[in-house]
């Protein structure tokens, strides 16, 4: 792997890692819902409990995410200190573990490096729609 594959390899796992402020705020989101709801579903207007509900069921998907980049900030950081030799190496072992199809044409590392930002973009957003329901279920909490 050369010197510039390594500092993409390097600067994307980075860019991955400044997601954890983004995964925080929504796993967060996803708590005091759940909070919410199991203390005091009962008093919240039907309107309030469904969007704290879709903040917790938003929350699932963002849990996954925030998982995927967890293990593509890994991989990246692997590859940048040269703990897996080669993207081949990676592709085999991924595939072996069930994450991975075996692929017709391996893709190339700047490739990979974009869908790893595209990966924190739908993460990034998957967390504004949970702010936005949050936000709503705080507004509608009083009508009845």
């Amino acid at each position: 792997m050369t010197d510039h594959e390594r500092s993409l390899c390097s600067a994307t796992a980075r860019l991955l890692q400044a997601a954890g402020t983004v995964a925080a705020w929504g796993f967060g989101l996803s708590l005091v819902a759940v909070s919410v709801l199991a203390l005091t579903g009962r008093s919240l207007s039907l309107l309030s409990c469904m969007g704290f509900g879709a903040v917790a069921v938003i929350g699932v998907l963002e849990r996954y995410l925030a998982l995927r980049i967890r293990l593509d900030v890994g991989l990246f950081q692997d590859l940048a200190s040269g703990a897996i030799a080669s993207l081949g190496t990676l592709d085999l072992a991924l595939q072996k573990l069930g994450l991975r199809f075996a692929p017709d044409t391996p893709r190339d590392l700047t490739a990979r490096a974009l869908g790893a930002r595209q990966l924190m973009q739908r993460h990034a957003i998957t967390v504004a729609c949970q702010s936005a329901m949050f936000l709503l279920a705080l507004l509608t909490q009083d009508l009845r």
